[in-house]
């Protein structure tokens, strides 16, 4: 089985973890792409900065963001193009 591109890093009462976990869900749902949650508490040696940065994306095993996710620089980084906001078309 093909391992997540993404992972979000979390720990116990993070508030903005939620947050994180909705936008991470919804682009990776759009694009057939794997991810897995992981708490912090269960990483052997974690950075200690990790724990001030918390809810942590990597992508490909890479650092990301923290704090807050970013759907246009998640979708950037798998590999999509932006989505439009754009309601329909003009002819």
């Amino acid at each position: 089985m093909e391992q997540p591109r993404v992972t979000l890093i979390t720990k116990p009462g993070c508030h903005l973890c939620n947050l994180a976990r909705q936008v991470i869900e919804r682009v990776t749902d759009d694009l057939g792409v794997r991810w897995q949650e992981q708490s912090i508490l269960d990483i052997d040696e974690p950075d200690p900065v990790w724990f001030e940065q918390v809810p942590i994306t990597l992508v490909d095993g890479r650092q990301h963001d923290y704090w807050r996710v970013s759907e246009t620089r998640l979708r950037a980084a798998l590999g999509a193009a932006p989505v439009s906001s754009t309601v329909g078309t003009s002819a």
